[in-house]
């Protein structure tokens, strides 16, 4: 099949590369004929690659599936992401790729149970050495191995999770001493109340009007 040979074609120029920019061009390449490929397998302009199936119908559909769940694990070397799918270790090994750049992967999985699965993520947290990073294939399972430039551990996988952690650490009010301690402890209690589910609201709106009327009343709470 031609555009597997050249899409397996340009994984190996992609290995050779030592130019970021190379790189990344030969990526993006790649992307544009797996989608070709995608597209051609949708028309039923090929067989179905699934070994599986005894069958073949020729007018069976494939369905896209964009994957976001994925457990993972990391030493100071290596991080790794675990995507659970079943059957994929009877797929044959060019219906499994992924390509990698500095800073992303991008996952395709073709022809399993008439589904096409992808899994791209563009925006890693720091970034890896795409030549010794590889995708390797378990029972019911797909294994990626990102391997670190610098060796330390993670604090998340992708940039944008940092991000948003790092701006709800910001936010929490400063209960320093320098600070009113009531001050802080009011903002600490909005914004509890502004993100948490129904039963911390109504715990938090209990404790209020507990305080107004204790105050209403001239009560005040040494405990």
């Amino acid at each position: 099949m031609i555009l597997k040979l050249d899409i397996e074609e340009f994984n190996n120029l992609l290995r050779q590369a030592n130019r970021q920019k190379s790189k990344d061009v030969l990526s993006l390449e790649i992307r544009k004929l797996q989608t070709e490929l995608t597209k051609l397998i949708e028309e039923n302009k090929i067989p179905q690659i699934n070994p599986t199936n005894v069958v073949s119908n020729s007018s069976q559909k494939y369905y896209e599936v964009k994957l976001n769940n994925y457990g993972w694990d990391q030493t100071t070397t290596t991080m790794k992401l675990y995507v659970t799918l079943k059957d994929v270790h009877q797929l044959p090994k060019e219906a499994v790729t992924c390509n990698f750049t500095e800073k992303s992967f991008d996952l395709h999985v073709l022809g399993l149970n008439n589904k096409n699965y992808s899994l791209t993520i563009n925006n890693l947290c720091e970034d890896i050495d795409s030549d010794k990073s590889n995708v390797k294939i378990k029972v019911d399972m797909v294994i990626i191995s990102l391997a670190k430039k610098v060796p330390k551990y993670w604090s998340h996988v992708t940039s944008v999770e940092k991000r948003i952690k790092e701006s709800k650490t910001s936010s929490v009010p400063d209960m320093s001493e320098d600070n009113d301690p009531g001050t802080s402890l009011m903002n600490l209690m909005k914004k509890m109340y502004q993100e948490g589910d129904d039963e911390i609201k109504k715990t938090i709106a209990k404790a209020w009007t507990e305080t107004q009327e204790k105050k209403a009343a001239g009560i005040t709470d040494y405990s």
